[in-house]
Parts: structure tokens; C-alpha cells; sequence
């Protein structure tokens, strides 16, 4: 049995990493193969096949239609399938609805464009919060929303998942698909922050 501490985690990630022990020790799974789905999730997807998703919106209205209507089929068609998302919705925001994703059960979440959902998506004031007092949440994100733009908050399921597709950031109109992605961020997907301010990107290089 593992002598690491593990104090600093959650009630919730104590309990998952003693079970991983516990079958790991019988035999039910193998620890390489666990860490080959975590690498690939955490690193390899992340929020990486999300941002094209939005970027492809973004350029491509008929694809942005095709979106709003099925999200399912039109993600799939990008080869972005697989665990957690085989039912999505895609929500668009505007200037005056801003839309913001939780699950207020567990943390149902969708791998297969977003990687592995942050651990404050899983925290209970985050899913308490977001419902009760979702400008609240948009606060603590540093989100502040124009005067007049309500809020939608989705209630992601083991049936359905979401996706918010940022406004398209101004100044920005003759950047390339590839160049967008980088302004789309995990946190703009779920609805918590706004995409990134395109003079930052560039000076990122």
C-alpha cells in the first residue's frame, strides 16, 4: 500500500485514490492503462479539441448553424467522439445572454472536447453557487457581464452535455481558425470567463 500523504486532497479524491489502490491490488486495473487515459484527457484532448470546435464557429457560419441545430453530429464530424460525449448542446453566447455550465449532481462533463473537468467544477459551492447566484460565480471568475445581459445556467447530465461557444473576440477578424484556438479557453467553454483578449495572445507570441 501507497505511504504517500495525501492530507492535501479532497474527502472525494482520498476516496478515488484508495479505491484505485484497492483495485489495483486485485487486479481489476492496470495502472499503466489508468495512466494512459489520464494523459490523454489531461494533455493530448484538454480543452484542445473544444477551442477548434469554436474556432471552426467562429469562421465557418454553416458549420455554426449545423452547431446551434446538432451539436452531437456536427462535433462527431471532427472525429471528436468518445466518452461523455455522445449527447451535446451547444450554446452560443451574445450580448445579451451569457451562459454558464454546471452539473449539480456529480460532474458530468464532456471529455471528449473539453479533457478532464477542472477540480472546481466538482467542488459543491461551485455547484451550489452557479445555480443560487450565478453573476456571484461570474464575479469570483473575474467575469464581468455588460449591463443588461442575463444569464443562462445549464445543468449538465449523464444525458447531456454542454458546450458554451464564446463571442468571437473584436479585432480579430482576419485571423486564421488556427490562430483563434488560442484565444479559447477551457473556462470560456464552460461559461465561467469570456475568451481571451486577442492583444494578450500576441503577446504571448
Amino acid at each position: 500500500m501507497s505511504d504517500h500523504n495525501h492530507s492535501h486532497l479532497s474527502p472525494m479524491d482520498a476516496r478515488m485514490r484508495a479505491l484505485e489502490s484497492l483495485l489495483t491490488e486485485k487486479g481489476y486495473i492496470d495502472p499503466a492503462a489508468l495512466d494512459e487515459i489520464i494523459e490523454t484527457y489531461q494533455h493530448r484532448i484538454g480543452p484542445q479539441n473544444g477551442a477548434a470546435v469554436v474556432a471552426k464557429a467562429w469562421t465557418e457560419p454553416d458549420f455554426a448553424d449545423w452547431l446551434r441545430n446538432d451539436a452531437t453530429a456536427a462535433i462527431h464530424s471532427l472525429g471528436f467522439t468518445g466518452r461523455q460525449g455522445e449527447h451535446m448542446i451547444a450554446v452560443f453566447n451574445d450580448d445579451s445572454t451569457h451562459h454558464l455550465v454546471v452539473c449539480t449532481l456529480c460532474s458530468c462533463y464532456p471529455w471528449t472536447v473539453l479533457g478532464l473537468p477542472p477540480t472546481w467544477y466538482k467542488s459543491p459551492p461551485y455547484r451550489s453557487k452557479a445555480v443560487i447566484d450565478p453573476r456571484g460565480v461570474l464575479d469570483d471568475f473575474g467575469t464581468k457581464l455588460p449591463k443588461g445581459c442575463a444569464v443562462e445556467v445549464h445543468d449538465s447530465t449523464a444525458e447531456t452535455r454542454y458546450l458554451v461557444v464564446p463571442q468571437r473576440p473584436a479585432g480579430t477578424e482576419d485571423w486564421s481558425a488556427a490562430q483563434l484556438e488560442r484565444l479559447v479557453t477551457r473556462n470560456s467553454m464552460i461559461g465561467t470567463e469570456f475568451a481571451k483578449n486577442p492583444d494578450a495572445v500576441q503577446a504571448d507570441g
